[in-house]
């Protein structure tokens, strides 16, 4: 690995243990860098005063003071230099709270060196990131999350701050309001970029799987287990994971995700030992941490652990002034420039109260889509003078009418008798092997009536579009 800048960067070391301050020394000038140190605050002052510095590494106890006081004068005076804070083991308190004080990142003693070259190049990258001028924020943050509202616009100056920190971020709002496009654009702004951005929807996965899916397993760890085989965390090892709908992870989860933050090392079921990853974690969900901590739902020490930095996402209905520019570049997204959106449209649009935030935006523009004569769409054609579609959460399955035969159907079928539907076996059977074999076949039934559109065929089914994706990955349906 080469260190990406014009010049050849120093880097301030401040700690009060002379051997601590010569081994980092020692691997930094291997690295290729400049190194100054300090043992104490009244010497690294004095050195960030007469230089300038591509990263400053602190100890968070120094004899005159703490690194805490150093991060701070670091943020107001230097903004430009990312600084990070060695702590004791085990104080996994005092590095979330440096985190949330402006710390960059951080590493525990004994330190382990190839988690500080990680760092190191981490920070390195962030400086060589060219900075944007304030009317050329939109270059440099990929524009997913559309809207000039007033809302959009302190969201997106919060991404470009999240950006320049390997702090934890909790992204909180309605389901359908765009979580994982502003996680993405957090990833994209980083210097994290061009390595993977993994995405993970917890309440998706079986529970009896989720050590297996996140941390991965061995081969013969368990039935099954034919080979070795790399979780989540191994999968985004170097970029970014991004938990969605984190509160829907069971509590035995929690206890395991906890650890493998703390310690930055995870262990593969089957595995004796552990392995480094170096992953940023971004976390969403629509529900209330706080409240589900409080209910014991959710774990104290992990909610503290993720909601380092908050970034909440307004709903759709509270920035009705960007419906205009949404529908643009979702038609121009569906459609390219051959649809068009009527100026009586857009008033119904902007009159609707949206409870499934922009996922419905985008629905209803995708059904009006088929509906829309000569290029334009109508009033009409958007339907909306129906019960709006009730906003529910991403993993989960809404209440359907259930038939005679005990299985939950659309509401577009229930009149039929569906005790004829439906073949029942000879007992004994397979109840799960039976079940899919009815979820597969009402997945078939409409994927084929909306003629494999995914979208639509959520919609027939009440299920969001992600969870039937999944689904269809699952069951291995194919188009």
């Amino acid at each position: 690995m080469t260190i990406n800048v014009a010049t050849c960067p120093r880097i301030l070391v401040v700690d009060d243990e002379a051997h601590l301050r010569e081994l980092l020394e020692i691997t930094l000038i291997k690295m290729g860098l400049d190194v100054d140190s300090a043992e104490n605050l009244a010497e690294a002052r004095q050195l960030l005063q007469n230089k300038s510095y591509a990263l400053v590494l602190t100890d968070m106890r120094l004899p005159d003071g703490s690194g805490m006081e150093l991060v701070a004068e670091i943020n107001a005076g230097y903004k430009n230099t990312p600084v990070a804070v060695i702590t004791a083991f085990g104080s996994a308190d005092n590095a979330v709270n440096a985190l949330k004080a402006g710390a960059f990142d951080y590493v525990s003693k004994p330190v382990a060196l190839d988690h500080l070259r990680k760092l190191v190049y981490s920070a390195l990258n962030i400086n060589a990131v060219p900075q944007a001028k304030p009317e050329d924020t939109q270059s440099v943050v990929a524009p997913l999350l559309i809207g000039q509202s007033g809302g959009m616009q302190q969201v997106r100056a919060q991404i470009k701050r999240l950006a320049r920190s390997m702090a934890p971020v909790i992204i909180t709002g309605e389901s359908g309001s765009g979580k994982e496009l502003a996680a993405r654009e957090i990833h994209m702004s980083s210097s994290r970029m061009s390595k993977p951005f993994i995405a993970v929807n917890c309440g998706a996965i079986p529970e009896n799987l989720m050590e297996a899916e996140f941390f991965g397993y061995r081969k013969g760890a368990f039935t099954g287990a034919m080979d070795d085989r790399e979780g989540f965390f191994q999968a985004a090892n170097g970029g970014t994971l991004m938990l969605d709908e984190v509160a829907d992870l069971p509590l035995a989860m929690q206890v395991k995700l906890l650890r493998a933050i703390q310690e930055r090392r995870i262990r593969k079921v089957g595995a004796t030992t552990e392995e480094s990853v170096d992953v940023r974690i971004i976390s969403a969900t629509h529900q209330n941490l706080a409240q589900c901590v409080s209910e014991g739902r959710f774990r104290q020490d992990l909610y503290y652990r993720l909601n380092v930095i908050e970034l909440h996402l307004p709903p759709l209905r509270e920035r009705l002034e960007d419906i205009e520019l949404l529908s643009a570049g979702i038609l121009g997204r569906l459609a390219g420039s051959s649809v068009t959106l009527s100026a009586a449209s857009l008033e119904a649009l902007r009159a609707y109260r949206f409870p499934g935030n922009v996922r419905e935006l985008e629905n209803i523009l995708e059904r009006a889509l088929a509906f829309a004569n000569e290029g334009c769409i109508q009033p009409d054609d958007l339907a909306l003078s129906g019960k709006p579609v009730t906003a529910m959460p991403e993993s989960g399955l809404p209440a359907l009418p259930v038939s005679s035969a005990g299985i939950a159907a659309p509401e577009q079928e229930k009149a039929e008798p569906h005790a004829e539907n439906f073949e029942f076996p000879e007992l004994p059977c397979s109840l799960p092997d039976y079940l899919e074999s009815i979820e597969r076949e009402m997945i078939r039934r409409a994927l084929e009536k909306t003629r494999h559109n995914r979208t639509q065929a959520a919609d027939l089914l009440g299920v969001s579009f992600r969870q039937l994706r999944y689904q269809i990955q699952k069951l291995k349906i194919q188009d």
